[in-house]
């Protein structure tokens, strides 16, 4: 049986065929000969499920979107604090390929732009930069990825503008690396093979916080990947990041051979390509098939929907050993809203019993407020006179202590289930 996703996906590539303007990108003498008629979706869920449909298989250059993954690579080495002091953070509100420098120090405006991406390249601090960002984003598509050496070519027989926005940057003391160097790297970067399947894991990649669905593993850290999404959501868009972010109201990036990524963050990633592109230098028609996708799934950012009404699955008094104790028993993340409820419920609601039992085993997440606000409570519960218990099987509060270092009692299920017996 096939999936309705992938009939809804089929859907939209059928209601935007009639977005033919634009062309492939001409400057670019391999991309210009490029077949302007491919078209491909790919969505991947952060439990790393892919629908992808139309020519998914298809292979086509990266392009700028690589550049969230190698500002994500600079920043795990370099470290924010000093990689802002070469890229800011600021929409430029130029095209992609102006040289747009903050008056004050001179630094790119953002990483998205090419000035930005070029100076982010040089601060990637390994003996080859480009080897080091095709093995983070081999790990996230779980396949090896190279570059696509005509392309790259291509590229660099048309680099002059980009060879002079590097000795602008130089001259301003914000490249780590000698512009022929930078420029050579960031255009091979750019040329890196990938599918609208390849984009969509690593879009999800992003919503799943870093780490890749599949496999698990952590690829980039969590304040990495926030600082990435944050950017990708101000500037990835380049001068139409206005339009695209009231419209369709997710994080994006584009690349000029026409793929566009987007990313829900804590649910899904997508992908789409289509190599005609409009005056911004964004696939035309890929920008009306995020539009459909993000109206029809209720993806917009500022549209979240209803808000989480509580953690707490249920409360209750039962009878354990020889006394009575309350037990609540969570579910789901505790975050900034669930863990208020829960604080609230405790302190207009105090429990009626000594003994408090917290059974976590259905919380997936506790977020770092909500541990430190946990701590807390429980150092006025102890305070109190009550006995804490945690029932955490999945370890999700581990290591956890009162905000005075102080431990409380930790029960396995099936200890909470014997001595309810």
């Amino acid at each position: 049986m096939r999936s309705p996703i992938l009939d809804y996906l089929d859907e939209i590539i059928e209601k935007t065929a009639e977005v033919t303007g634009g062309a492939p990108a001409d400057y670019i003498p391999e991309l210009a000969a490029a077949d302007p008629d491919r078209v491909a979706i790919a969505m991947c869920t952060v439990s790393g499920t892919v629908y992808a449909v139309g020519d998914a298989e298809d292979l086509f250059t990266i392009q700028s979107m690589s550049k969230p993954f190698a500002y994500g690579l600079a920043i795990e080495q370099r470290g924010l604090d000093e990689v802002l002091e070469h890229v800011g953070v600021e929409p430029s509100g130029d095209a992609f390929n102006e040289l747009s420098l903050d008056p004050e120090n001179g630094r790119p405006l953002n990483p998205m732009i090419n000035a930005g991406a070029i100076t982010t390249h040089s601060l990637m601090c390994t003996t080859d930069p480009v080897d080091r960002l095709l093995t983070l984003i081999g790990a996230m598509v779980e396949r090896p990825v190279e570059v696509d050496e005509k392309v790259a070519a291509s590229e660099q027989s048309e680099a002059s503008r980009n060879l002079g926005l590097a000795y602008l940057l130089d001259a301003q003391g914000v490249l780590a690396s000698p512009p022929q160097d930078a420029v050579s790297g960031y255009i091979r970067q750019c040329s890196t093979s990938v599918t609208v399947r390849d984009l969509a894991l690593m879009a999800a990649t992003l919503a799943n916080g870093g780490v890749q669905p599949n496999t698990g593993e952590r690829v980039l850290g969590r304040r990495t990947t926030r600082q990435v999404l944050s950017v990708m959501a101000s500037c990835g868009m380049y001068d139409a990041a206005g339009d695209w972010f009231t419209a369709v109201g997710i994080p994006a990036k584009s690349g000029v051979a026409g793929g566009i990524i987007g990313v829900l963050p804590g649910q899904v990633g997508l992908a789409v390509f289509s190599p005609r592109l409009d005056a911004h230098g964004n696939s035309a028609r890929g920008v009306k098939m995020m539009e459909l996708l993000s109206e029809d799934m209720d993806l917009h950012l500022m549209d979240p929907g209803r808000p989480a009404r509580t953690a707490v699955r249920a409360r209750h008094t039962r009878r354990i050993g020889e006394e009575d104790a309350t037990v609540l028993v969570l579910e789901g993340d505790l975050e900034l809203s669930t863990i208020e409820m829960i604080v609230d419920g405790l302190v207009s609601d105090p429990p009626s019993t000594r003994q408090v039992v917290f059974d976590l085993s259905r919380v997936d997440e506790v977020r770092d407020v909500a541990r430190r606000t946990s701590s807390n409570m429980t150092t006025k519960l102890l305070d109190e006179g009550y006995e804490v218990v945690v029932v955490d099987p999945d370890e999700v509060l581990s290591g956890f202590k009162d905000s005075r270092g102080r431990e409380v009692t930790w029960w396995t299920p099936e200890q909470l289930a014997d001595a309810s017996s």
